[in-house]
């Protein structure tokens, strides 16, 4: 485990533009903007979610682990699973709530630990829920048609999407940062 003390030396993988993850010529995320409210929507949703597995990329399954300060039990790994979670939650909004994928609260990260088999599985568990929410979307192309008991707009569902993945992909850029000093947009 690094400690406060043990600052990794900041590096990042760009050569153009030495502060950033990548630079824009090889990064997956850059393109054309979409026309429309619902393509544009999608479009940040898929970028942020790009990003997540960005800054996971490239690591054994310790550092996915490592945990950022005491007494919180983030981690990469953690993240992975939270949002994992989160996206089945969100496909949820539909109808009837979905079991946990985890178990009991906070068992995303609990249960976030440095085994290869764990990472497989957290990441299997995010592509398949994404997908399956991707699924449940598009067959709501009106972002402002309400769904589920509490008669959630598919607008507002996909901007808490949106909202969740950003707030989280800052969590994972200090997190990386801690791991092995990557650094970047």
């Amino acid at each position: 485990m690094t400690r406060m003390s043990d600052t990794p030396e900041r590096w990042t993988q760009a050569s153009v533009y030495p502060d950033m993850w990548v630079d824009p010529d090889d990064d997956p995320r850059e393109g054309a903007s979409p026309d429309g409210e619902l393509a544009t929507l999608l479009d940040f949703l898929s970028g942020y979610r790009l990003t997540l597995l960005m800054k996971c990329e490239g690591l054994t399954p310790q550092q996915l682990a490592e945990r950022s300060v005491p007494p919180s039990t983030m981690s990469l790994l953690g993240l992975l699973r939270h949002l994992a979670e989160v996206e089945r939650d969100w496909r949820g909004w539909f109808g009837d709530p979905l079991p946990k994928l985890y178990g009991a609260r906070d068992a995303d990260f609990l249960g976030a630990v440095a085994d290869q088999a764990v990472v497989d599985a957290a990441y299997a568990d995010l592509k398949r829920e994404q997908d399956a929410l991707d699924e449940a979307l598009a067959a709501f192309p009106d972002l402002g048609q309400r769904v589920g008991k509490d008669q959630v707009s598919i607008r507002e569902l996909i901007v808490h999407g949106i909202e969740e993945y950003a707030r989280h992909c800052g969590h994972a850029d200090l997190l990386r940062e801690r791991v092995d000093g990557r650094v970047g947009q």
